[in-house]
């Protein structure tokens, strides 16, 4: 796996910033956006879907690996990602959004989120310990 560059960690935060713009948020207005970079290459994006009934919401993270998976198949692997949110809020992904991303993502994938004072940037194991052990194969 090509490990990620600053530049190309600043173009997926532009790209999961270009994803939130498109947030059905109406009941938070918590607009947020999510890129994926793939080891194949590509780039996914996901945005959140709120739903009246808050447990049916979903995040952008969890978003764009369904797309990831829906576009590329189930054997996809993330070597990079990105989350943004247009409300100047401090926003890791969520403990679902981790585990989620724990089946798909690289240990090593470093995972770039807002903080309340910019941006930051982490390893992914750092971010959900453990989480390869949890795996059933």
């Amino acid at each position: 796996m090509k490990e990620s560059t600053e530049p190309e960690l600043e173009t997926l935060l532009e790209l999961a910033r270009k994803a939130a713009e498109n947030s059905y948020s109406p009941y938070s207005e918590f607009r947020v956006g999510a890129a994926l970079r793939l080891t194949n290459g590509e780039t996914v994006t996901g945005t959140n879907v709120e739903n009246v009934s808050y447990g049916l919401t979903i995040c952008a993270e969890r978003a764009a690996v369904v797309r990831a998976i829906s576009q590329f198949g189930p054997k996809i692997r993330i070597a990079a990602v990105a989350v943004v949110n247009l409300n100047g809020k401090a926003s890791p992904p969520c403990g679902a959004c981790r585990q989620v991303l724990a089946e798909f993502i690289e240990p090593n994938a470093p995972v770039i989120f807002p903080i309340a004072e910019g941006t930051r940037t982490m390893i992914f194991s750092e971010l959900l310990p453990l989480g390869s052990e949890m795996k059933l194969k």
